[in-house]
């Protein structure tokens, strides 16, 4: 059974536009080949962090909506762990209510983006 996670990771500042993009489709490649799949996925840009990391005070954030299987998650934060472009993580495992906030906020978020076109 797939359970339904979240993980939101800050990539560090000092990257370029397409050093970033690899690092995101590196991990996207790991879930993928791992069985995981892909529900959703949303990069933030650069944003100030809360407090400094690493000597750092912003970085770039993005957000991955994932199925996979419980054993999976261990070896995805191992993966972050060993990533140097990676200076935070957080993986969430979402309930049903969580999982049905996602979709509306999802939902709502198309139905915006067509009335801005």
């Amino acid at each position: 059974m797939l359970n339904q996670y979240e993980t939101v990771f800050i990539c560090t500042p000092v990257l370029s536009e397409p050093q970033v993009k690899e690092t995101v489709k590196k991990f996207r490649s790991i879930i993928t080949d791992n069985g995981g799949e892909m529900i959703h996925e949303e990069e933030w840009g650069m944003k100030k962090l809360a407090y400094p990391i690493q000597k750092k005070s912003t970085g770039f954030y993005n957000l991955f909506e994932l199925k996979a299987q419980p054993e999976f998650i261990k070896k995805l934060e191992t993966e972050f762990r060993r990533d140097e472009r990676v200076i935070r993580f957080l993986v969430v495992k979402l309930d049903k209510h969580a999982v049905e906030y996602s979709e509306k906020r999802k939902r709502l978020q198309k139905e915006k983006s067509e009335k801005e076109a």
